[in-house]
């Protein structure tokens, strides 16, 4: 399993975490205030994505409001060779 982080400002947390998602092997979305609190641990399944994600896009639409710095760790399932 690959982890990466990055680093997002107010408004770009939605537009990051729809980019995620549309690039597919994600396992897991992982957010993180500026203190690195955990604000939101989402499990990411291709068969639900459609049906669960959209009230989490309007919740960190939400939050993106709010804060000005986040940290999304993404887990994403390692390629087969």
């Amino acid at each position: 399993m690959t982890v990466t982080k990055e680093q997002v400002r107010g408004p770009e947390l939605t537009d990051q975490i729809k980019k995620v998602i549309h690039e597919g092997n994600t396992r897991m979305i992982i957010v993180r205030d500026r203190r690195d609190h955990l604000v939101m641990q989402v499990p990411v399944t291709v068969g639900v994505v459609a049906l669960v994600f959209a009230p989490v896009v309007t919740a960190l639409s939400a939050m993106g409001a709010l804060a000005a710095e986040w940290t999304i760790q993404i887990q994403r399932a390692d390629e087969e060779a």
